[in-house]
Protein backbone atom coordinates (compact mmCIF):
# COMPACT_ATOMS: atom_id res chain seq x y z
CA UNK A 1 0.00 0.00 0.00
CA UNK A 2 1.55 3.52 -1.28
CA UNK A 3 1.71 5.30 1.62
CA UNK A 4 -0.73 9.15 1.88
CA UNK A 5 2.84 10.97 2.91
CA UNK A 6 6.12 9.18 0.40
CA UNK A 7 9.23 10.76 0.63
CA UNK A 8 8.73 13.17 -2.16
CA UNK A 9 5.81 14.75 -0.19
CA UNK A 10 8.40 14.80 3.00
CA UNK A 11 10.24 17.23 4.64
CA UNK A 12 14.24 16.30 4.93
CA UNK A 13 15.70 17.72 7.94
CA UNK A 14 19.18 17.59 9.66
CA UNK A 15 18.42 17.78 13.35
CA UNK A 16 19.28 15.53 16.46
CA UNK A 17 17.08 13.34 18.84
CA UNK A 18 16.33 16.29 21.01
CA UNK A 19 15.28 18.69 18.49
CA UNK A 20 13.50 16.18 16.25
CA UNK A 21 11.20 15.58 19.43
CA UNK A 22 10.87 19.22 19.65
CA UNK A 23 9.60 19.35 16.08
CA UNK A 24 6.82 16.54 16.31
CA UNK A 25 5.87 18.66 19.91
CA UNK A 26 5.37 21.54 17.74
CA UNK A 27 3.50 19.76 15.13
CA UNK A 28 1.29 17.89 17.86
CA UNK A 29 -1.29 21.17 18.67
CA UNK A 30 0.12 20.76 22.27
CA UNK A 31 -1.78 23.95 24.85
CA UNK A 32 0.84 23.76 27.87
CA UNK A 33 4.53 22.78 27.62
CA UNK A 34 6.25 22.57 30.73
CA UNK A 35 9.85 22.95 30.84
CA UNK A 36 12.74 22.77 33.27
CA UNK A 37 16.44 22.04 31.98
CA UNK A 38 18.67 18.94 32.54
CA UNK A 39 21.09 17.35 30.38
CA UNK A 40 21.33 15.80 27.72
CA UNK A 41 17.45 16.77 27.75
CA UNK A 42 18.09 20.51 27.61
CA UNK A 43 17.67 21.08 23.50
CA UNK A 44 14.09 20.06 23.80
CA UNK A 45 12.50 22.55 25.96
CA UNK A 46 15.22 25.29 24.32
CA UNK A 47 13.96 24.44 20.72
CA UNK A 48 10.71 24.40 21.65
CA UNK A 49 10.94 27.76 23.56
CA UNK A 50 12.08 29.52 20.33
CA UNK A 51 8.82 28.36 18.73
CA UNK A 52 6.70 29.99 21.17
CA UNK A 53 8.67 33.31 21.06
CA UNK A 54 8.79 33.34 17.33
CA UNK A 55 5.14 32.73 17.61
CA UNK A 56 5.10 29.71 15.23
CA UNK A 57 2.69 27.93 18.15
CA UNK A 58 -0.05 28.74 20.60
CA UNK A 59 1.44 27.06 23.52
CA UNK A 60 1.32 27.91 27.22
CA UNK A 61 5.12 27.62 28.26
CA UNK A 62 5.61 27.50 31.74
CA UNK A 63 9.26 27.67 32.92
CA UNK A 64 9.13 26.18 36.46
CA UNK A 65 11.98 26.19 38.91
CA UNK A 66 12.13 22.02 39.44
CA UNK A 67 10.99 18.58 37.46
CA UNK A 68 8.49 17.88 40.13
CA UNK A 69 6.52 21.17 39.40
CA UNK A 70 7.34 20.26 35.16
CA UNK A 71 5.34 17.04 35.98
CA UNK A 72 2.76 18.78 38.28
CA UNK A 73 2.31 21.33 35.46
CA UNK A 74 1.37 18.57 33.54
CA UNK A 75 -1.19 17.08 35.29
CA UNK A 76 -2.66 20.58 36.30
CA UNK A 77 -3.26 21.45 32.79
CA UNK A 78 -4.50 17.54 31.03
CA UNK A 79 -7.14 17.64 34.38
CA UNK A 80 -8.18 20.69 32.47
CA UNK A 81 -8.69 18.98 29.18
CA UNK A 82 -5.20 20.72 27.78
CA UNK A 83 -2.77 18.51 25.69
CA UNK A 84 0.50 18.85 27.64
CA UNK A 85 3.96 17.78 26.98
CA UNK A 86 7.34 17.68 29.35
CA UNK A 87 10.63 16.43 28.95
CA UNK A 88 13.43 15.02 31.19
CA UNK A 89 16.54 12.78 32.27
CA UNK A 90 18.30 10.92 35.12
CA UNK A 91 17.73 12.48 38.41
CA UNK A 92 15.10 15.07 36.96
CA UNK A 93 13.13 12.14 36.60
CA UNK A 94 13.61 10.77 39.70
CA UNK A 95 12.80 14.21 41.39
CA UNK A 96 9.07 14.07 39.46
CA UNK A 97 8.92 10.14 41.25
CA UNK A 98 5.41 10.98 43.36
CA UNK A 99 3.85 12.88 40.54
CA UNK A 100 4.42 9.94 37.82
CA UNK A 101 2.52 8.02 39.73
CA UNK A 102 -0.49 10.75 40.00
CA UNK A 103 -0.62 11.45 36.85
CA UNK A 104 -0.82 7.82 35.65
CA UNK A 105 -3.57 7.11 38.67
CA UNK A 106 -5.64 9.87 37.40
CA UNK A 107 -5.48 8.76 33.58
CA UNK A 108 -4.16 11.85 32.48
CA UNK A 109 -2.75 11.53 28.53
CA UNK A 110 0.76 13.26 29.47
CA UNK A 111 3.69 12.81 26.81
CA UNK A 112 6.97 12.64 28.63
CA UNK A 113 9.93 12.30 26.55
CA UNK A 114 12.83 11.18 28.36
CA UNK A 115 16.35 11.47 27.47
CA UNK A 116 17.54 8.47 29.30
CA UNK A 117 20.93 9.17 31.68
CA UNK A 118 22.55 7.32 34.27
CA UNK A 119 21.42 8.21 37.93
CA UNK A 120 23.80 9.61 40.52
CA UNK A 121 26.13 8.83 42.37
CA UNK A 122 28.85 9.20 40.64
CA UNK A 123 27.36 11.96 38.81
CA UNK A 124 27.61 11.00 35.12
CA UNK A 125 25.31 12.88 31.89
CA UNK A 126 25.87 10.13 29.96
CA UNK A 127 23.08 7.23 28.28
CA UNK A 128 22.22 4.28 30.53
CA UNK A 129 18.23 3.30 31.20
CA UNK A 130 19.04 3.10 35.00
CA UNK A 131 16.29 6.09 34.64
CA UNK A 132 13.70 4.42 32.60
CA UNK A 133 13.67 1.55 34.87
CA UNK A 134 13.21 2.93 37.85
CA UNK A 135 9.61 4.41 36.89
CA UNK A 136 8.71 1.25 35.16
CA UNK A 137 6.03 0.44 37.94
CA UNK A 138 4.94 4.14 37.60
CA UNK A 139 1.61 3.25 35.58
CA UNK A 140 3.29 4.80 32.36
CA UNK A 141 3.24 3.52 28.79
CA UNK A 142 6.92 2.95 27.94
CA UNK A 143 8.00 3.14 24.17
CA UNK A 144 12.11 3.11 23.03
CA UNK A 145 13.08 4.21 20.23
CA UNK A 146 16.19 3.45 18.12
CA UNK A 147 16.94 6.29 15.80
CA UNK A 148 16.13 10.48 15.53
CA UNK A 149 13.34 9.61 12.72
CA UNK A 150 11.69 6.77 15.55
CA UNK A 151 12.22 9.61 18.13
CA UNK A 152 9.69 12.10 15.83
CA UNK A 153 7.54 9.80 14.83
CA UNK A 154 6.94 7.74 18.23
CA UNK A 155 6.61 11.41 19.65
CA UNK A 156 3.61 12.07 17.63
CA UNK A 157 2.00 8.77 18.01
CA UNK A 158 2.18 8.53 21.39
CA UNK A 159 -0.41 11.69 21.81
CA UNK A 160 -2.94 9.22 19.87
CA UNK A 161 -1.73 6.61 21.95
CA UNK A 162 -2.79 7.98 25.54
CA UNK A 163 -5.42 9.77 24.10
CA UNK A 164 -7.23 6.97 23.20
CA UNK A 165 -10.30 6.80 25.06
CA UNK A 166 -9.73 2.95 25.34
CA UNK A 167 -6.39 3.93 27.13
CA UNK A 168 -6.07 7.37 29.05
CA UNK A 169 -2.23 6.67 30.29
CA UNK A 170 0.49 8.85 30.25
CA UNK A 171 3.51 8.04 27.78
CA UNK A 172 6.93 8.28 28.23
CA UNK A 173 9.04 7.93 24.93
CA UNK A 174 12.51 7.29 25.87
CA UNK A 175 15.51 8.38 23.32
CA UNK A 176 19.58 7.22 24.45
CA UNK A 177 20.87 10.31 25.51
CA UNK A 178 23.97 11.72 23.16
CA UNK A 179 24.01 8.29 20.97
CA UNK A 180 20.33 10.11 19.73
CA UNK A 181 19.66 13.08 21.62
CA UNK A 182 22.84 15.35 20.35
CA UNK A 183 24.03 13.44 17.44
CA UNK A 184 23.02 15.02 13.34
CA UNK A 185 21.01 12.51 11.57
CA UNK A 186 18.57 13.11 8.59
CA UNK A 187 14.82 12.81 9.37
CA UNK A 188 11.70 12.77 7.72
CA UNK A 189 8.78 15.39 8.54
CA UNK A 190 5.72 15.34 7.55
CA UNK A 191 3.65 18.67 6.61
CA UNK A 192 2.09 20.11 9.33
CA UNK A 193 -1.51 19.65 7.82
CA UNK A 194 -0.93 15.76 7.94
CA UNK A 195 0.23 15.31 11.78
CA UNK A 196 -3.09 17.39 12.75
CA UNK A 197 -5.12 15.26 10.99
CA UNK A 198 -3.99 11.95 12.16
CA UNK A 199 -4.39 13.68 15.32
CA UNK A 200 -7.19 14.75 15.12
CA UNK A 201 -6.84 18.33 15.82
CA UNK A 202 -7.05 19.33 19.42
CA UNK A 203 -7.36 16.94 22.28
CA UNK A 204 -10.59 15.15 22.71
CA UNK A 205 -11.83 15.03 26.21
CA UNK A 206 -13.64 12.01 26.93
CA UNK A 207 -17.49 12.49 28.74
CA UNK A 208 -19.20 10.58 31.31
CA UNK A 209 -22.47 10.48 33.09
CA UNK A 210 -22.62 11.81 36.39
CA UNK A 211 -25.45 10.48 38.25
CA UNK A 212 -26.14 13.29 40.88
CA UNK A 213 -27.12 15.61 37.57
CA UNK A 214 -28.29 12.85 35.07
CA UNK A 215 -26.52 14.75 32.19
CA UNK A 216 -22.98 13.85 30.21
CA UNK A 217 -20.36 15.53 31.11
CA UNK A 218 -16.43 16.16 29.93
CA UNK A 219 -14.33 14.50 32.53
CA UNK A 220 -12.18 17.43 33.45
CA UNK A 221 -11.89 20.65 35.66
CA UNK A 222 -14.63 23.18 35.04
CA UNK A 223 -16.29 25.01 37.48
CA UNK A 224 -19.66 24.80 35.76
CA UNK A 225 -19.49 21.00 36.52
CA UNK A 226 -17.05 20.34 39.37
CA UNK A 227 -15.90 16.63 39.53
CA UNK A 228 -13.38 15.56 41.91
CA UNK A 229 -9.51 14.22 40.88
CA UNK A 230 -7.56 12.29 43.40
CA UNK A 231 -9.44 12.58 46.41
CA UNK A 232 -8.94 10.75 49.69
CA UNK A 233 -9.64 6.91 48.71
CA UNK A 234 -9.40 4.26 51.18
CA UNK A 235 -9.77 0.67 51.32
CA UNK A 236 -13.38 0.66 50.34
CA UNK A 237 -12.69 1.52 46.74
CA UNK A 238 -8.60 2.26 46.20
CA UNK A 239 -7.90 -1.65 44.68
CA UNK A 240 -11.04 -1.13 42.23
CA UNK A 241 -9.61 1.95 41.09
CA UNK A 242 -6.30 0.36 40.39
CA UNK A 243 -8.09 -2.88 38.74
CA UNK A 244 -9.38 0.44 36.33
CA UNK A 245 -5.47 1.35 35.45
CA UNK A 246 -4.58 -2.71 35.16
CA UNK A 247 -7.49 -3.25 32.53
CA UNK A 248 -6.71 -0.23 30.72
CA UNK A 249 -3.03 -1.56 30.31
CA UNK A 250 -4.53 -4.62 28.91
CA UNK A 251 -5.78 -2.46 25.61
CA UNK A 252 -2.60 -0.93 24.87
CA UNK A 253 -0.78 -3.54 22.62
CA UNK A 254 -4.01 -3.56 20.40
CA UNK A 255 -3.97 -0.07 20.27
CA UNK A 256 -0.13 0.84 19.84
CA UNK A 257 -0.12 -1.68 16.75
CA UNK A 258 -3.40 0.01 15.63
CA UNK A 259 -1.34 4.17 15.42
CA UNK A 260 1.33 1.92 14.16
CA UNK A 261 -0.48 0.89 11.03
CA UNK A 262 -2.29 3.85 10.70
CA UNK A 263 1.17 5.61 10.64
CA UNK A 264 2.71 3.28 7.95
CA UNK A 265 -0.17 4.53 5.78
CA UNK A 266 0.22 7.92 6.34
CA UNK A 267 4.36 8.17 6.40
CA UNK A 268 5.37 5.01 5.00
CA UNK A 269 7.26 3.93 8.10
CA UNK A 270 6.52 1.15 10.61
CA UNK A 271 8.47 -0.23 13.15
CA UNK A 272 7.89 -4.12 13.92
CA UNK A 273 4.61 -4.53 14.79
CA UNK A 274 4.75 -1.15 17.20
CA UNK A 275 5.77 -3.60 19.99
CA UNK A 276 8.35 -6.12 18.89
CA UNK A 277 10.62 -5.65 15.54
CA UNK A 278 13.09 -8.42 14.54
CA UNK A 279 15.35 -9.65 12.20
CA UNK A 280 16.50 -13.15 11.60
CA UNK A 281 14.45 -14.80 14.08
CA UNK A 282 12.96 -17.73 11.71
CA UNK A 283 15.49 -19.98 11.95
CA UNK A 284 17.78 -18.67 14.60
CA UNK A 285 19.67 -20.97 17.18
CA UNK A 286 20.80 -17.77 19.23
CA UNK A 287 18.49 -14.47 19.60
CA UNK A 288 19.51 -11.01 21.34
CA UNK A 289 16.85 -8.92 22.94
CA UNK A 290 18.13 -5.34 23.18
CA UNK A 291 16.04 -1.57 23.98
CA UNK A 292 17.32 1.57 22.35
CA UNK A 293 19.86 2.45 20.06
CA UNK A 294 22.50 -0.01 20.57
CA UNK A 295 19.67 -2.40 18.51
CA UNK A 296 21.11 -0.58 15.10
CA UNK A 297 24.98 -1.88 16.17
CA UNK A 298 23.37 -5.81 17.15
CA UNK A 299 21.65 -5.88 13.59
CA UNK A 300 24.51 -5.17 11.87
CA UNK A 301 26.10 -7.38 13.48
CA UNK A 302 23.97 -9.71 12.83
CA UNK A 303 23.50 -9.32 9.58
CA UNK A 304 26.95 -9.59 9.23
CA UNK A 305 27.24 -13.12 10.76
CA UNK A 306 24.11 -14.10 9.12
CA UNK A 307 26.11 -14.03 5.58
CA UNK A 308 28.34 -16.55 7.15
CA UNK A 309 25.99 -19.00 8.06
CA UNK A 310 25.50 -18.29 11.62
CA UNK A 311 22.17 -18.99 12.85
CA UNK A 312 21.27 -15.49 14.73
CA UNK A 313 19.12 -12.62 15.35
CA UNK A 314 17.80 -10.09 17.40
CA UNK A 315 14.58 -9.30 18.92
CA UNK A 316 14.47 -4.79 19.57
CA UNK A 317 11.28 -4.47 22.37
CA UNK A 318 9.88 -1.07 21.40
CA UNK A 319 7.49 -1.32 23.93
CA UNK A 320 8.37 -1.59 27.70
CA UNK A 321 5.05 -1.14 29.55
CA UNK A 322 3.23 -3.21 29.52
CA UNK A 323 6.26 -5.63 28.75
CA UNK A 324 5.15 -8.21 25.78
CA UNK A 325 5.09 -11.21 27.38
CA UNK A 326 3.08 -13.13 24.70
CA UNK A 327 4.86 -11.65 21.40
CA UNK A 328 8.41 -12.36 23.90
CA UNK A 329 7.04 -15.72 24.32
CA UNK A 330 6.08 -16.93 20.96
CA UNK A 331 9.18 -15.20 19.00
CA UNK A 332 11.67 -17.10 21.24
CA UNK A 333 10.45 -20.55 21.96
CA UNK A 334 11.72 -21.69 19.34
CA UNK A 335 15.96 -20.43 20.22
CA UNK A 336 18.22 -22.79 22.03
CA UNK A 337 19.53 -19.41 23.66
CA UNK A 338 18.29 -16.25 24.20
CA UNK A 339 21.09 -13.51 25.11
CA UNK A 340 19.19 -10.49 27.06
CA UNK A 341 20.67 -7.17 26.60
CA UNK A 342 20.88 -4.55 29.80
CA UNK A 343 21.22 -1.23 29.94
CA UNK A 344 20.26 -0.79 33.97
CA UNK A 345 20.68 -3.89 36.20
CA UNK A 346 18.85 -4.12 39.33
CA UNK A 347 20.73 -4.39 42.14
CA UNK A 348 21.49 -7.32 44.36
CA UNK A 349 19.79 -9.31 40.88
CA UNK A 350 19.55 -9.24 37.45
CA UNK A 351 18.82 -6.64 34.57
CA UNK A 352 15.34 -5.45 34.25
CA UNK A 353 15.08 -7.34 30.83
CA UNK A 354 15.76 -10.47 32.13
CA UNK A 355 13.62 -10.37 34.53
CA UNK A 356 10.88 -9.78 32.69
CA UNK A 357 11.45 -12.16 30.11
CA UNK A 358 12.60 -15.10 32.63
CA UNK A 359 8.82 -15.00 33.28
CA UNK A 360 7.16 -14.42 29.87
CA UNK A 361 9.40 -17.68 29.06
CA UNK A 362 8.49 -19.48 32.69
CA UNK A 363 5.16 -21.58 30.97
CA UNK A 364 7.30 -23.33 28.41
CA UNK A 365 8.12 -26.97 29.03
CA UNK A 366 10.98 -26.77 26.74
CA UNK A 367 13.04 -23.09 27.10
CA UNK A 368 16.23 -21.46 25.54
CA UNK A 369 18.88 -20.74 27.80
CA UNK A 370 19.06 -17.26 28.97
CA UNK A 371 22.18 -15.41 29.71
CA UNK A 372 22.06 -11.80 30.95
CA UNK A 373 24.17 -9.27 29.83
CA UNK A 374 24.65 -5.70 31.61
CA UNK A 375 26.17 -3.51 28.95
CA UNK A 376 26.35 0.42 28.41
CA UNK A 377 26.59 1.98 31.91
CA UNK A 378 27.24 5.58 31.92
CA UNK A 379 27.31 5.58 28.56
CA UNK A 380 30.04 3.67 27.83
CA UNK A 381 30.41 2.91 24.15
CA UNK A 382 29.20 -0.86 22.53
CA UNK A 383 31.21 -1.62 19.21
CA UNK A 384 30.66 -4.34 16.72
CA UNK A 385 33.72 -6.39 17.78
CA UNK A 386 31.93 -6.71 21.18
CA UNK A 387 28.38 -7.30 20.20
CA UNK A 388 30.10 -9.93 17.77
CA UNK A 389 31.93 -11.58 21.25
CA UNK A 390 29.21 -11.85 22.67
CA UNK A 391 27.47 -13.56 19.89
CA UNK A 392 30.33 -16.11 19.67
CA UNK A 393 29.86 -16.58 23.33
CA UNK A 394 25.94 -17.31 23.09
CA UNK A 395 26.37 -19.94 20.27
CA UNK A 396 29.24 -21.67 21.92
CA UNK A 397 26.62 -21.79 24.83
CA UNK A 398 24.10 -23.09 22.59
CA UNK A 399 26.77 -25.73 20.85
CA UNK A 400 27.74 -27.30 24.37
CA UNK A 401 24.06 -27.57 25.73
CA UNK A 402 23.29 -27.06 29.24
CA UNK A 403 23.36 -24.05 31.60
CA UNK A 404 25.71 -21.50 31.21
CA UNK A 405 26.86 -18.38 33.53
CA UNK A 406 23.52 -16.46 33.56
CA UNK A 407 24.90 -13.00 34.86
CA UNK A 408 27.48 -11.39 32.78
CA UNK A 409 28.91 -7.56 32.07
CA UNK A 410 30.06 -6.71 28.53
CA UNK A 411 32.34 -4.50 28.41
CA UNK A 412 33.90 -4.13 31.39
CA UNK A 413 37.60 -3.36 31.99
CA UNK A 414 39.25 -6.87 32.59
CA UNK A 415 36.85 -8.66 30.95
CA UNK A 416 37.03 -6.96 27.71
Amino acid sequence: MASKYPVSKQILMAVNGDEAVAYAVKQSLVDVVAAYPITPQTIIVEKFSEFVANGEVYTEFIPVESEHSAMSACVGAAATGARAFTATAANGLALMWEILYIAASLRLPIVLAVVNRALSAPINIHCDHSDAMGMRDAGWIQLFVENSQEAYDTTIQAFRIAEDPEVLLPVAVNLDGFFLSHTLENIRMLPDEAVRAFLGGHRKVHKTYVDYLGKEVEVKLDPANPLSFGPLDLYDYYFEHKMQQIEAMKRVPEVIRRVNEEWYELSGRRYGDGIIATYGVEDAEVIVTVLGSTAGTVRSVAKKMRKAGRKVGIVRIRMFRPFPFDELREVLKDARVVGVMDRAISFGSYGPSYLEINAALSELKSRPVLVNYIYGLGGRDVPPNLVERMFEELLDVAKAGGTAERLRFLGVRGNV
